[in-house]
């Protein structure tokens, strides 16, 4: 269980780290299309390459249906949207405060698990709600008296990136579970791919951006954002349970904020941290009924 929680705890700090190489890349001057297009591109060359060395004589096939594998492809368009949009939130608001509108799917993927049941919400998943956008306020600085200067197209970018990033959640589960954790990555991938190259086409593979600082960029972000996490979660996941994984995966907060502030020089108050702790606690508030159950599970077993 110990490899499983570190591989999610990992994970998470992998995303974390993600909007300071995007905000590096920006002040070298490489564009929203740039960052997006390199990321997906690189990763989608590491990721295939995997599924193709695995599928050397004396492996196991699959026997996934190319339905199933087609509906992996378009579910990965949900995650160039997240990529677009929140490279778009990075590019114009603090690094810090990227990562806050980011995690809005916290009480989002609950409203949208409430409309689907069509249930109410528990008390505690109120709870949640309340203290996640308490916290987000106390990290926004929006009760320090005086109103920060932000750009708001740029906070509207960062809740589209949070509520695109709800859906993929909600539909993940429903193609591809028994298929290998870099084969399904790597049609997840195609499919936000195809959807960046529609938005952003590849210029940087003809126009020399690649071999002007861009290749680096392009690579990390790979290697950090679509390569590392989906490989670590497929790993850890099913060793540290669901209800464990969401409150490791809540790392990538802090580690995105202690980013901003060690690597970028940006300013992060002490209320701010104080508000990214009660974004913490109400993740771990919202899954402890789980984590119990999976122990119960485990002591029954």
């Amino acid at each position: 269980m110990f490899r499983g929680i570190a591989a999610v705890f990992l994970g998470a700090c992998s995303f974390g780290i993600l909007s300071t190489f995007v905000k590096l890349a920006y002040k070298e001057g490489f564009t929203l299309g740039d960052v997006t297009g390199t990321q997906v591109f690189f990763g989608l060359i590491i990721l295939w390459g995997m599924v193709l060395l695995r599928q050397l004589p004396g492996s196991k096939s699959s026997s996934t249906s190319f339905r199933d594998k087609l509906k992996l492809v378009a579910m990965g368009t949900s995650t160039g949207l997240v990529s677009i949009f929140y490279y778009k939130c990075v590019q114009t608001v603090p690094a810090s405060i990227a990562i806050l509108l980011l995690m809005q799917f916290t009480w989002m993927s609950l409203a949208l698990d409430a409309v689907m049941k069509r249930k109410l919400p528990t008390s505690i998943q109120l709870a949640t709600v309340v203290l996640v956008l308490l916290g987000t306020c106390l990290a926004g600085r929006l009760f320090s008296g005086e109103l920060p200067d932000f750009d708001w197209q740029g906070i509207g970018y960062g809740l589209l990136a949070a509520l695109c990033y709800t859906f993929f959640l909600a539909i993940n589960g429903a193609a591809g579970n028994a298929m290998h954790p870099t084969t399904k990555s790597a049609l997840l991938l195609t499919g936000a791919c195809i959807l960046v190259f529609s938005v952003f086409p590849p210029e940087f593979l003809v126009n020399g951006a690649l071999w002007h600082g861009l290749f680096k960029w392009g690579l990390v972000l790979a290697v950090f954002g679509t390569v590392i996490p989906p490989l670590f979660y497929a790993y850890g996941i099913p060793r540290a349970g669901l209800g464990l994984t969401a409150i490791l995966s809540a790392a990538e907060l802090p580690v995105a904020v202690l980013m901003s502030r060690v690597v970028l020089h940006e300013e992060v108050l002490p209320v701010q941290w104080l508000g990214v702790g009660l974004i913490l606690l109400a993740i771990a508030l919202s899954n402890l009924n789980s984590i119990r159950k999976s122990r119960q599970t485990a002591s029954l077993a």
